[in-house]
């Protein structure tokens, strides 16, 4: 953490930190090695990139993972 950030700021980025982690334990991938989960991210941050298609296929994925929330 830098030097001189203000305590908003790091309560901040620690809440975001837990919310991302959350999404991996929502994901069901809370036991998985750091490893994988880090080559999935990267892996998926590639297929993404300039496949508005790919991109659309997974939000709508994570979107319905969401909505099953409110059932």
């Amino acid at each position: 953490m830098a030097k001189g950030m203000s305590t908003e700021a790091r309560k901040k980025d620690t809440r975001e930190k837990i919310e991302l982690g959350g999404l991996i334990v929502k994901a069901g991938l809370r036991y998985e090695k750091r490893a994988l989960l880090l080559g999935l991210l990267i892996e998926a941050g590639k297929r993404i990139k300039g496949d508005e298609a790919e991109r659309a296929r997974l939000t709508t994925i994570g979107a319905e993972a969401f909505g099953n929330d409110r059932e």
